[in-house]
């Protein structure tokens, strides 16, 4: 398995969840939340951390020690986020009321609080060392940062048109730096060396 392989199916994991996150999004600010799009975007969580290795694989030599220490943190936020968007939008929605608020005054709402805490920290951080090493277009990582720590962040409130808009950018940067990792070669120091013949 080489590295461009990876790198190449980071980048499609990285259109697959950015497309999972804006499509719903865009259909949901006219229709709502519905089960076929809280499926989606649960199941789309799941090409997270393959579209996020990529990123950081692209860019680890640039980025030093600060951004395997952003990547491992937003890695492990990232598990956690899915394991929540995934409970969300394919579990806790088809829950009655009653049950979700008896569900959410245990232990549950402290574990969720806490996966969405270590997922914007984490988030924060990658954004900052894929700016420092500037493997990436400066708007798309600046996106990805802001979008992103606003789905968490509204994440437990209602939807709204706004809520929308955000999943809308956050698929635009997420697509916009997977076609940015596609299109790069891997970096000079990963690729096997090529021997000169004559």
């Amino acid at each position: 398995m080489t590295l461009d392989w990876l790198l190449r199916w980071g980048a499609v994991s990285g259109v697959i969840l950015g497309l999972s996150v804006g499509v719903p999004g865009l259909i949901e600010a006219f229709t709502g939340e519905t089960a076929v799009t809280s499926a989606v975007i649960g199941l789309g969580a799941a090409f997270g951390a393959p579209a996020l290795t990529a990123l950081y694989l692209r860019q680890a030599e640039a980025a030093g020690r600060f951004g395997a220490i952003a990547y491992a943190t937003n890695l492990i936020g990232l598990g956690l986020f899915a394991g929540v968007g995934f409970a969300l939008n394919l579990v806790v929605f088809y829950l009655d009321e009653a049950t979700v608020a008896t569900l959410l005054a245990g232990p549950t709402r402290v574990a969720l609080l806490a996966s969405a805490v270590v997922f914007v920290v984490g988030t924060l951080l990658f954004t900052v060392s894929m700016v420092r090493a500037g493997a990436f277009p400066r708007i798309s990582a600046i996106g990805y940062g802001l979008s992103l720590t606003l789905l968490a962040l509204l994440a437990p409130l209602p939807d709204t048109v706004f809520t929308s808009l955000v999943h809308v950018a956050a698929c635009l940067a997420l697509v916009h730096l997977s076609i940015s990792l596609w299109s790069a070669p891997a970096p000079v120091g990963d690729r096997p060396a090529r021997v000169a013949v004559g």
